[in-house]
């Protein structure tokens, strides 16, 4: 929700060295962020926060099995794969958002690191819904199609209540699989105070009310661009999975 330029020079006066791009099912700012962050000296990390048919693209019942993944290209041959994915999301899964499927993903897997995205993701979902066996065998799941050491558990701290529950579980099959953890955090507008403009500006996306309780809305106002002392601080214990995240 805001200009690739402004979260580059963000990114750059926080003395950030790399910075990432994970759209929601598109790449459409791919070229510009590329130019943008080469300018100020920062690696570009092309990447996309896919919609991922929970049950293959073939099923079209229910936009809610839609699920969260996020995708980065770690070689050139990955950036191929990553643009043949969302572009087969919008050409053969659309249904209501451009979707992929594990079927999908394992053919056009290779150069591409997953995480397991925010509470939207499969993994996640099973984690905060305190289900270890599933959220065990769904990682297991995504590592092997992704290949060893190229899928990451995402932990994620934007003061939300499901979120503590999920990271909890989360840690817990860390250990039981042995996967890598990193920490991140959501970004859908640049500074803390800019939370009411932006849930304004998906009010008027949506057609929604501000007066109604039940739209959708980013809870909150922690889903701004976090410096690394930032980060650090919500996970004290975690400086490994800090580490992996650089």
């Amino acid at each position: 929700m805001f200009k690739i330029k402004e979260a580059v020079v963000a990114a750059k006066d926080m003395g950030m060295q790399h910075l990432a791009i994970t759209d929601h099912g598109a790449l459409y700012g791919a070229v510009d962020f590329y130019k943008a962050t080469r300018d100020k000296g920062i690696k570009p990390i092309i990447g996309c926060e896919v919609y991922l048919a929970r049950n293959g693209i073939e099923e079209k019942s229910s936009q809610r099995n839609n699920m969260h993944l996020v995708l980065l290209a770690e070689t050139q041959e990955g950036y191929h794969n990553l643009v043949k994915l969302v572009s087969l999301a919008s050409l053969d899964g659309f249904y209501y958002k451009p979707r992929i499927d594990k079927v999908l993903l394992r053919k056009y897997s290779k150069g591409l690191i997953g995480l397991s995205a925010c509470l939207r993701g499969e993994v996640t979902e099973a984690c905060k819904d305190a289900d270890l066996d599933k959220a065990e065998a769904l990682a297991r799941e995504y590592s092997d199609i992704l290949g060893e050491n190229n899928f990451f558990l995402e932990l994620q701290d934007h003061g939300l209540p499901d979120q503590k529950v999920a990271n909890q579980n989360m840690l817990k099959v860390a250990e039981i699989t042995g996967l890598p953890l990193v920490v991140t955090n959501d970004v859908h507008y640049i500074r803390k105070e800019h939370a009411e403009a932006h849930d304004v500006l998906i009010c008027l996306q949506r057609g929604d009310l501000m007066a109604d309780t039940t739209r959708h809305r980013y809870e909150g106002d922690q889903f701004y661009m976090k410096s690394g002392e930032e980060m650090a601080a919500l996970f004290p214990d975690q400086p490994e999975a800090i580490a992996n995240t650089v």
